[in-house]
C-alpha cells in the first residue's frame, strides 16, 4: 500500500515539468526598463515594464535596456581653439533610449560609443572658436554639440536630452596674461570715466563764469543807468537853479548870487571836512564873507517871509 507505482512516478514527472515550463515562460520587468526577446539568436520583440509571457527554451532574454534618462560623465580632455590656446575641458551628457531594440542592436556598448562621439565634437567645436567665445559662448557651445550628437545618436534609437560643458581651464600662464588685460581695460575704464569728469566739471565751471559774469554785466549796466539819471536829474536841479539865480539877479537881488556861492563855498568845506585824510580843517581868510552871504541868505529869506504875508493879508482882509 505504501508502494507508488510507475504510473504515478510518470504522471508527478509531467506536472513537474509542466510547471518548470510554464515558470520558464513567465518574465516580470521592472518600471524603467525594457528586455529584448531572441528566438534561436533573431531579435523578435520587446517586453514592457510588468509580467509578460515568452516561449520557454525557445526564446529567450536578450538585452536588459534602461530606459530612463542617464548621465555620461566627459572626462577632461585637452583642445587646441583657433587661435592655438590649449585649454582642459570637461562635461557632462544627458541621453534617454526611446527604442530598445535599435539601442541593443544598432551600436555596440552604448555608452562608449556616446561618449567617444561627444569627445569628438567638443573638439571639433570648440577648435573652431577663438578662446574669448569658448569663455564667453558656452550656452551657443552647448546647443552646437547637442545638435550635432543628437543628429550622429539618432539612428541608435537614443535622444540626447542636454549637453553641458563644466569646465574650461586655460593655462596658468595664460591666466595671467587674461587678468593683466582686463586689469589694464578697468584702469583704462576709470581713467576715461575720471578724464569725463574733469571735463564736465571745467563745463560746468565755466559756465557758472560765463552766467556770473553776464550777471554782473547786467548789474553794472543798471546800475550806469541809475547812475546816469541821477546825474541827470542832479543837472537838471542845478540848472534850475541856475536859472532862478539868474532871474534873481536880473531883478537886482543880488543876495540869490550870494545864497548861490555860499552854497557851493559850504558844500565843498563839507566835503573837505569828510576827507579821510583830512586831521586838521584849516578855514580860509574869506570865511567872513561866507558869513555876510549867510546873513544874505537870511536876509533874502526874511524878505520871502514878509512878502508873502503882505499877499495872505489882502486875501484875508477880502474874506472877512
Amino acid at each position: 500500500m505504501g508502494f507508488i507505482t510507475s504510473m504515478e512516478i510518470f504522471f508527478i514527472g509531467i506536472v513537474l515539468l509542466a510547471v518548470i515550463f510554464i515558470v520558464s515562460g513567465i518574465k516580470s520587468v521592472p518600471q524603467g526598463y525594457e528586455y529584448t526577446v531572441e528566438r534561436f539568436g533573431r531579435f523578435t520583440h520587446v517586453l514592457k515594464p510588468g509580467l509578460n509571457l515568452i516561449i520557454p527554451f525557445i526564446d529567450r532574454i536578450g538585452r536588459r535596456v534602461n530606459m530612463m534618462e542617464s548621465l555620461l560623465d566627459v572626462p577632461s580632455q585637452e583642445v587646441i581653439t583657433r587661435d592655438n590656446a590649449t585649454i582642459r575641458v570637461d562635461g557632462v551628457v544627458f541621453f534617454q533610449v526611446l527604442q530598445a531594440e535599435r539601442a541593443s542592436y544598432e551600436v555596440s556598448a552604448l555608452e562608449y560609443a556616446i561618449l567617444n562621439l561627444t569627445i569628438t565634437n567638443i573638439r571639433t567645436v570648440m577648435g573652431s572658436m577663438d578662446l574669448d567665445e569658448l569663455l564667453s559662448k558656452r550656452d551657443d557651445i552647448n546647443a552646437k554639440l547637442l545638435a550635432v550628437i543628437d543628429e550622429a545618436t539618432h539612428p541608435w534609437g537614443v535622444k540626447l536630452t542636454r549637453v553641458e560643458i563644466k569646465d574650461i581651464t586655460p593655462p596658468r600662464d595664460l591666466v595671467d596674461a587674461m587678468a593683466r588685460q582686463m586689469k589694464a581695460e578697468r584702469d583704462k575704464r576709470a581713467a576715461v570715466l575720471e578724464a569725463e569728469g574733469h571735463k564736465q566739471s571745467a563745463i560746468l565751471k565755466a559756465e557758472g563764469l560765463k552766467q556770473a559774469a553776464v550777471l554782473k554785466a547786467e548789474g553794472e549796466k543798471e546800475a550806469a543807468y541809475r547812475e546816469a539819471e541821477a546825474r541827470e536829474r542832479a543837472a537838471a536841479a542845478e540848472a534850475a537853479a541856475t536859472t532862478m539865480v539868474s532871474e534873481a539877479i536880473a531883478k537886482g537881488n543880488i543876495n540869490a548870487l550870494n545864497y548861490f556861492v555860499a552854497q557851493k563855498y559850504v558844500d565843498s568845506l563839507t566835503a573837505l571836512a569828510q576827507s579821510g585824510n583830512q586831521k586838521v580843517l584849516m578855514l580860509p581868510m574869506e570865511i567872513s564873507s561866507v558869513v555876510g552871504s549867510l546873513a544874505g541868505m537870511a536876509e533874502l529869506l526874511t524878505r520871502r517871509h514878509e512878502q508873502a504875508g503882505e499877499l495872505k493879508s489882502p486875501v484875508s482882509k477880502a474874506k472877512g
